[in-house]
């Protein structure tokens, strides 16, 4: 075993993968499930039925006391004061210069306490920079003391309901219950998801994720769940235009070079990376993210050039084949007068010039 394989770490539903026939694979310092059965078929049970997920590899931040407030406020660009207990927000959080520290979903979880949740390659720097911006609140890691899992798919509110007399139906897309029993385990629970369908993500304690994990399964058979893994949740985020951190959105990019202008919040006040921001608005960005259809069967790959009429103009973040839609499909940054939907470009894919075209997002929208 090399020294690199020796210090990945490992969710504690590791042995359940297994169990499963998973195939593991290196992830942001993980040890995590890339498949199981199949990535289209994985996929496709999601779109249609139901899928289980292990998504403990991500990172989770308490923020309390009565600064908690202020500090999120100031850190991130969405506006945390408009939250109740039990809501919770999608944002990203800036450097000074506009880039992107991390993109993270933040949950009011008591009156002066807030839950985190960052992504998993980003954890020690995120809690770094919250600590360093601290201002008299209390920062907390509990990344290695909550697992997290995420039901996702059609028949997921069908599924929870038999471990669970929480009012899922009540439950509004974001919402969440701190503290609420499903199959005799005390979790946080949160209507939320990265797969474009509706779905929850469930917060047990560490330990309680494989009975949490096994009882969902079972629960979940008659409608023919099945465990998902990190290859398909690519593939259903990038239908859903979800972006990825590191890939399509990072310290080198804006919130308003991405779609995710909806995200600031100008009139809150002041927050890191504010001003920056505010030139570019005014300017308006040099260039944008959009989506990209690709005719044919080439995949698009991140890092693939972008061109126009032979010229270099950008580059892909994220590309693959859609399961869904039956083509390939893809992210990527372009220069602003070419983001209209409709422009035509091309992706260079091993030496050869394959047309693009720049398509509106998302690819994929769940039906109500």
């Amino acid at each position: 075993m090399s020294s690199q394989t020796e210090i990945l770490r490992r969710t504690s539903l590791h042995s359940t993968h297994l169990h499963h026939g998973a195939r593991i694979v290196p992830f942001a310092g993980w040890e995590m499930p890339v498949q199981y059965t199949g990535i289209i078929e994985e996929h496709q049970a999601v779109r249609s039925r139901a899928g289980l997920f292990d998504v403990s590899h991500m990172g989770e931040i308490v923020v309390e006391g009565p600064r908690a407030l202020p500090l999120l406020r100031r850190l991130v660009t969405n506006d945390v004061a408009q939250l109740e207990v039990g809501r919770g927000l999608y944002t990203p959080m800036c450097y000074p210069n506009g880039g992107i520290v991390d993109d993270l979903t933040i949950f009011r979880v008591a009156p002066a306490r807030y839950l985190l949740v960052v992504n998993a390659a980003t954890t020690a720097k995120d809690l770094a920079w919250v600590e360093d911006h601290r201002g008299g609140a209390t920062v907390r890691d509990i990344s290695r003391e909550m697992a997290l899992v995420a039901l996702q798919g059609p028949a997921a509110p069908r599924i929870l309901s038999a471990l669970t007399t929480a009012p899922l139906n009540e439950l509004r897309a974001f919402d969440a219950i701190p503290k609420v029993n499903i199959a005799g385990r005390r979790v946080f629970l949160s209507r939320s998801g990265y797969t474009g369908e509706d779905g929850f993500e469930i917060g047990p304690a560490w330990d309680d994720a494989p009975a949490i994990w096994g009882a969902l399964l079972e629960a979940g058979a008659a409608d023919g769940l099945v465990p998902v893994g990190l290859g398909a949740r690519d593939t259903l985020r990038l239908e859903a235009g979800f972006m990825l951190y590191g890939n399509d959105i990072d310290e080198t990019t804006s919130p308003l070079e991405a779609p995710l202008g909806w995200t600031v919040k100008w009139e809150k006040g002041d927050f890191i990376g504010r001003e920056t921001l505010a030139r570019q608005r005014e300017q308006g960005p040099t260039r944008k993210l959009v989506g990209l259809t690709v005719e044919g069967r080439a995949v698009a790959r991140q890092g693939y050039p972008l061109r126009r009429e032979g010229r270099p103009v950008g580059a892909v973040t994220s590309g693959t084949f859609s399961p869904t839609l039956q083509v390939n499909i893809a992210l990527g940054y372009v220069p602003r007068d070419l983001a209209a939907v409709g422009a035509e470009l091309e992706v260079e894919v091993r030496g050869h010039a394959v047309p693009v075209r720049v398509t509106r997002l998302p690819f994929y929208r769940a039906r109500k």
